[in-house]
């Protein structure tokens, strides 16, 4: 019997520690979201409706990370890689509100658009 794999849920501390040690980051937040909250630095930002087209050809072995608002919009998406061959995926516990409170490195909020 084969055992499945699932997604770890790990600490914003420990996201950045699997960061500085390789893994991809991404942030699937929407950008209303990143504009209104700050950014990532390094993290590659990935539409959660596009991610087939988004990881095809990608290597299965590099670890990823995945941030977004809290557990619910990055789960499914740690998820999805996990199901998709992806062997070692983690998601921030929290998302990007713990990472922030971590005191992680966070770009400024866009400012709003004069309207």
């Amino acid at each position: 019997m084969t055992e499945k794999l699932e997604p770890a849920l790990i600490s914003a501390t420990d996201a950045a520690v699997r960061v500085e040690g390789g893994a991809r980051l991404i942030d699937v937040r929407s950008e209303k979201g990143r504009s209104a909250a700050g950014a990532l630095p390094g993290a590659d930002i990935v539409d959660r409706d596009r991610l087939e087209e988004t990881f095809a050809g990608v290597s299965r072995d590099q670890p990823v990370v995945v941030v977004c608002g809290s557990v619910n919009g990055s789960g499914p998406v740690a998820d999805w890689l996990v199901g998709n061959g992806f062997v070692d995926v983690a998601h921030v516990d929290g998302g990007f509100p713990a990472w922030k409170d971590s005191g992680l490195p966070v770009g400024e909020p866009a400012e709003p658009a004069a309207g």
